[in-house]
Order: C-alpha cells, then structure tokens, then sequence
C-alpha cells in the first residue's frame, strides 16, 4: 500500500529535529514528497498528539533524585499491563466487545466492536476513537472507503466500529500508548449520535479551557483523560475502604440524615424551609451526633462514606458540600482508633508499587507549632523555626496587649547561596503575611560586612546582635527573619513565611522539589481541649465540644479556679497529616452526661437545650467511644496530585460556591416561596 511506503519517511520528517511541525520540514524537502506529506503527515501529528496527552496523564516524577520515591506515572503501569488486567465484566451488558483501551497485540486476528467519541480523522481513511479507557487507532481500507464517510463528520461524534485487530506496520508503533502497537482495520462504523460542530470546549490535556467554562459544560470536560483516571481511582480507593471496613474489620455501614437541627456554635449551615411557619431543618455538618448515638444503640462498630455540608468561603480544599469516610467504635481508646485507621489506609493504598508503611510518627501539637509553625507540619523539608524568645525577649519590643509570659521569638536562617538568588518579590510578599498577623512583628535582615553595626544593632544592641551572629555563624549574604509576638500567633507566622521562603527556594531550584508522594505522614496529638478565637477573643472547642479531655489533665475541669487552666487542658483529639496537608481528624468522645453538661454549660456557656437528646443519650448506658473522619474529596486529590478537590469531583462547586452547569442557587418562585412561608428582604 501507499500507506507502507511513504509512513516511514513522515515519521523520519515529525522526528527529524523540526518535531511535530511537517510544515517548516516541507519547504527543505523534494517536491515529490510534498503531496504524500500534506496527505499523511497529519496523521502522524494526530499521533503526537494522543501521546503528549497519554503522557500527562497520571503523576510526573521529577527529573531530580528522587530521595522520596515518587510514585511512577499511572501511564508506565497501564502501558506494562495487559489484557488480562482488564476483565469481561467491563464490556459486559454492552452492544461493544472491547474497550478502546484494552487491546493489545495478544488480540491481532481478533474480531471486535468498539464505541466511543470521534477523538481524530483525517482523509477519511484514519481515526481515533477514544472512550473512558484509552484511546484506539482505526484505518479504513482503500476497498471500503466509499462505504463510510468521516469527512465533515464533528469531532466527539459517537461512533460504533466494528473490524479486525491488526499489527502497525513495522516502525510505526506509538510506544507512548498502551494500544500503540495495533490497529483496527475496519469493517463497520456506524455514526450513533453526531455532535455539533463546535462544541464549547475542547477534550486536550493542553491549551484547556478556563475552569469556569470547563465546569459549566462539565459533561464534556469529564472526557478528559485526568478526570476519568481521578473519578476512577476515586471509586477504586471508596470500594477498598469499604471492603477493609466491612469485610477485614466487621464494621457496619449506617446511612444518618442529612437533614437534622441547628447546631450552634459550629461553622454556619445551610437552613432548609420546611411547611410549619418559623420551623428549620439545617443541612448537617458531620454525622457526629447520629455517630455517637448510633454508639449508645448498640452498633459498635460504624461506617459511613458521608455527605457533609458547611456554609461557607471556598478554598481549593473546601466545598460547599463534601464527602468523608466517617468512623466510630465502642470499648476503645486513642491508640487503637490509631492503629485501626493506619490499617485502612494501608490496605486501601491505590500504589502496590509503591505501599506506604505504619506505624506513622507522632508529635504533640506543642513540638509542632514549636518546630515548625503549623498545626498540619510538612516534614518534608527543613528549615525548622528557630527559637530566639530567651535570648531576644528583653530586648524585642513586644507587640501591644502581649503578656511577658505569652512572648515568643523566632528565627529562620536562609544561608547566602539561595539568599542571593531569592527573587526581590519574596520580601514584600512575606511583609503581606506579616500585616494580616495579629499581636506579631517581624524583620528581614540581610547580613553585610556591618551588620552589627546596621539596623538589626538598633532593633536588638550591639552585643546582642554579635551574640546571635556567633551562635548562628552568620555569613555574608546570610538571611535572617524573625518575627516575634503572642505566641500562637508567631508560630503561626512564622510558619506561613516559612512555607513561603521555601516555595520561593524551589521556584528558583535552589532546595530539592518536595515530592507530592513522599509518605510523610504524621500524628498530631495533645490538642488544647479548648482555644481562643482569633477574631473574637472567645473561648471555644479546638476540635468541637464532644472531646474528651485527656486523663492526665480531666481533674482541671472540676477546679475551683478553672478559669486560669482554660488553655491547659489537653484533649483526646488527633489529626493526621499527610505532606503538609490535614486529611482526617477524630477523637475519643465524652460519654459521660455530667462531664458533657459541663463542657458545654460552664466552659463553653453553650445553650445546650438543642443537645437534650444528646445528653438523655449519655446517660442511657453510653459506652467508652471514639472515632475518626478522613476527608476523601482531599485524600483522593493527594492521591491523584490535583491541583484542587474540584478535580477529584464529578460536578464541584466554583470557588463563589455556585454551580457553572445550572446555575444554582437561582430564584423560586412566589407560589413556593408561599409554600414555604417565605419573604425576601433585599
């Protein structure tokens, strides 16, 4: 055929060193070649494409050492497989034999019927057609090309193919495929449902749209190659985490309401008109209390994959309404809610590859803030706070309303060679993380050949200033921030700047990348029970107001001057974090009415009459109980390194909370505002 013999000398001209563009390779080639270019090099480039695109699929490791083991590409492990990963089920209950990315050269000789969207045609002789998993390419023979006609037909187009599986040609595999070594020669094509000719987006992994336009024609955008391998390993890790619950671990799954009754005192949440005048349901915010009751009632060991809502500012990692694997067991402690969810992570691990490894480390929420400024630490790399509070107290001018006793002073130290390279945009965007500190100041002093002698003598004395220099050995070029203050709030501080500083560092490749699937994974224990409100100044739950108190420090809620041990008091509370990045929370849970009635009446001053149910629980035999909550929206977008839980979501959310693809939330009408004994205040 033609197709044989002029084949290898277009994939000699997309992989000559013009790359994938024949056109700038046509005006230095013989213009007997030029026809059969212009006729098949598009063919080629269409190629090109599917494999830039396959090639983005999945995780990308970095070309540095990888000191952390990054994950290998989902691409290398679908290309390694073969048919026989792939079972009959998928095709079954299907007018297909096949999927489009299943075939290999194990099924040459075969007879197959394939469906999916028109992904590229060209001279009606060659296409790919593309489905939810993988990609095929389809050749027309000469001898039946007068039987179908894919000329003008609209890209994404559904089509049904039927035909024989064929070897390429040698040389012309496509190694970046995991269906690049054959093709279909076909017999068949039906044109199932034809698309319009410009659609409003495009199915690429290149060029995309922006997220507002993708998520308003979401329907489309889910062709993409991401988000059918992130809603598909998100499946994957649900059903593991339901198969280990249930099967290894005898835990039972209980559907709770969703709708319920305010709670107060949490975040805001959305209220739901109901017939009665005046009367609420509110839109839950965990099943927490269902949990616990669900614990009185018997059914010791609970599961759920919940549907929570919260009212309230998205972030990249928060939604409106999100999902959770929520737990709760009877008869247990800290250290085996621990050990159980170390289990299910571990078993559930979407990488054999590539498995993670218990048990996690711990540290006290203390060490954490002290060592590196966050509740949620990333241990991934240094540059760990320094504390300066003795050495610098008596002379840092504190902050007004900080207490002697509250002052605490920090350092981190950038030595001079990524000093030096440090873009001059990181000060100000450190001084912007100062303003919006409360109760903190902070510097950036550069060390010169004066510096003892410069601004930092004026801000410390000069044998101050040499002090810190010998302790630090400080260097030319050096860079020193410090910041001082109240000292949650420092912390704070300081940890968001150091967050910053190295963000900048690697920008610049200046510190090793931090990998997105190193296991880091920790425990942060001995919560405060209680903490103050940034904003308000009010006493309030650190975790919420069901934790219990941790043993050592319960008597402290029966003092008589509990009002000066507020803050003291240590909580069962636990998180865990994984890179930085909090992905679940739980606790052991009060199950004392008396102990509960105090939390909420003398600490908290709760109006707790909307918690009677709760308490007449407690006190009806409430057996020992805790639990654990991990956020799957955020876990599966870790797992797949999206840049957002929107990405792991089927039909997210925008960042204002409204919904691009039906417009909600949207008026109702006056007939049902009637209904629901509704008026409008503008």
């Amino acid at each position: 055929m033609l197709r044989n013999k002029v084949y290898p000398f277009v994939n000699a001209v997309v992989n000559s060193p013009f790359g994938c563009r024949p056109a700038t390779f046509l005006r230095k080639t013989k213009p007997i070649h030029k026809l059969l270019l212009h006729q098949l090099c598009s063919l080629r480039t269409a190629d090109c494409i599917v494999a830039n695109e396959k090639q983005k699929c999945g995780f990308s490791t970095s070309t540095a050492t990888n000191q952390l083991k990054e994950l290998k590409t989902h691409l290398s492990q679908r290309k390694d497989s073969s048919s026989s990963s792939f079972t009959p089920s998928i095709n079954k209950f299907t007018t297909r034999s096949h999927n489009c990315g299943e075939l290999r050269l194990t099924h040459v000789g075969q007879q197959v019927t394939l469906c999916g969207w028109l992904e590229f045609s060209r001279m009606n002789k060659f296409f790919t057609l593309r489905d939810g998993y993988g990609t095929v390419q389809a050749l027309i023979p000469e001898d039946v090309c007068h039987r179908f006609n894919l000329d003008g037909l609209a890209f994404e187009s559904i089509l049904c193919v039927s035909g024989t599986v064929h070897p390429r040609p040698k040389g012309q595999a496509n190694g970046t495929l995991p269906t690049g070594e054959i093709e279909i020669l076909v017999s068949g094509l039906e044109v199932l449902n034809e698309a319009k000719k410009r659609l409003p987006i495009n199915v690429k992994d290149h060029n995309r749209a922006k997220e507002n336009l993708r998520l308003e024609h979401r329907y489309i955008d889910l062709r993409n190659r991401d988000l059918q391998h992130n809603l598909r390993l998100r499946s994957q890790v649900i059903m593991k985490l339901r198969e280990c619950m249930i099967n290894k671990y005898g835990f039972v799954e209980v559907e709770t309401p969703t709708l319920f009754r305010r709670t107060p005192g949490g975040a805001q949440e959305f209220v739901v008109p109901s017939r009665k005048p005046g009367h609420f349901y509110s839109l839950v915010q965990s099943p927490q209390q269902f949990k616990q009751m669900l614990m009185v009632g018997a059914i010791d060991r609970y599961f759920q994959i919940a549907r929570c809502y919260r009212d309230e500012s998205t972030r990249p990692d928060r939604q409106p309404e999100f999902t959770q694997l929520d737990i709760e067991l009877s008869f247990t402690d800290r250290e085996n809610v621990i050990e159980l969810v170390e289990q299910v992570l571990m078993q559930s691990w979407p990488y054999a590859d590539n498995p993670i490894q218990g048990p996690f480390p711990r540290m006290t929420l203390a060490e954490a803030m002290e060592r590196f400024g966050s509740d949620k630490p990333d241990t991934r790399f240094g540059y760990e706070l320094l504390n300066f509070s003795e050495m610098l107290g008596a002379h840092l001018t504190s902050p007004a309303g900080v207490q002697q006793q509250q002052f605490r002073a920090y350092g981190i130290l950038i030595r001079s060679y990524e000093a030096r390279n440090l873009p001059t945009s990181l000060k100000k965007s450190l001084e912007e993380i100062a303003k919006k500190s409360s109760f903190c100041k902070f510097t950036q002093s550069k060390v010169t050949s004066d510096w003892s002698s410069g601004a930092i003598v004026r801000l410390l004395g000069k044998e101050t200033a040499e002090t810190l220099a010998k302790r630090l050995t400080l260097q030319p070029d050096d860079l020193l921030l410090l910041g001082w203050g109240k000292q949650t709030y420092v912390q704070n501080m300081m940890g968001r700047i150091r967050l910053a500083a190295y963000e900048a560092l690697e920008e610049r490749n200046l510190v090793p990348k931090r990998q997105s699937h190193a296991h880091n994974f920790l425990w942060v224990v001995d919560f405060p029970m209680f903490s103050e409100n940034e904003e308000t100044g009010q006493i309030e739950s650190t975790h919420h107001p069901f934790t219990a108190p941790h043993p050592e420090d319960a008597a402290a809620l029966n003092a008589p001057n509990l009002n000066d041990s507020f803050y003291s008091i240590r909580s069962l509370a636990y998180d865990l974090v994984w890179n930085g990045v909090e992905i679940g929370g739980g606790s052991i849970r009060i199950h004392n009415r008396q102990l509960q009635q105090t939390v909420l009446k003398d600490v908290l001053k709760i109006e707790h009459s909307h918690l009677n149910h709760l308490l007449e629980a407690l006190e009806s035999g409430a057996p020992p109980h805790g639990g654990f909550a991990i956020g799957l929206d955020r876990y599966v977008a870790l797992l797949c390194n999206a840049a957002s839980i929107r990405e792991v979501i089927a039909f997210p959310k925008s960042l204002d909370g409204r919904d691009p693809l039906s417009k909600a939330p949207v008026p109702i009408s006056e007939e049902e505002k009637r209904i629901y004994h509704i008026r409008v205040v503008e």
